[in-house]
């Protein structure tokens, strides 16, 4: 179903959960595209008739996957992550005070 973005229908793309442009449209409408992008944490496509697509996204989302895609560069340290992640959506271990953190990693103020 196609979605109105400033007047100018997009498609929305359920699976990959991006906005899809026109090069023209988004010429015509960039500052609205631009507040989409940052107030709604949308990713926009952009395609060009003679060029290949390009993407819109905050600054802020990107840097975030940027250090995503750091940390899990080596193998090793993904492994530890991912397990973390699966340990947190299990909801296993026991929820500690930050106060207690700190006292146990030595960063007491």
């Amino acid at each position: 179903m196609p979605k109105v973005l400033y007047c100018v229908p997009v498609q929305l793309t359920r699976e990959e959960e991006v906005l899809k442009t026109s090069y023209t449209n988004a010429r015509a409408n960039f500052a609205g595209l631009c507040d989409e992008v940052t107030k709604n944490r949308e990713i926009v496509i952009i395609g060009r008739r003679n060029g290949e697509s390009v993407a819109m996204i905050a600054a802020d989302e990107l840097e975030s996957l940027v250090e995503t895609a750091h940390l899990m560069r080596s193998p090793k340290n993904a492994q530890r992550l991912l397990a973390s992640l699966e340990r947190a959506l299990k909801r296993e271990g026991e929820p500690s005070a930050v106060e207690t953190l700190q006292k146990e990693l030595g960063f007491e103020k």
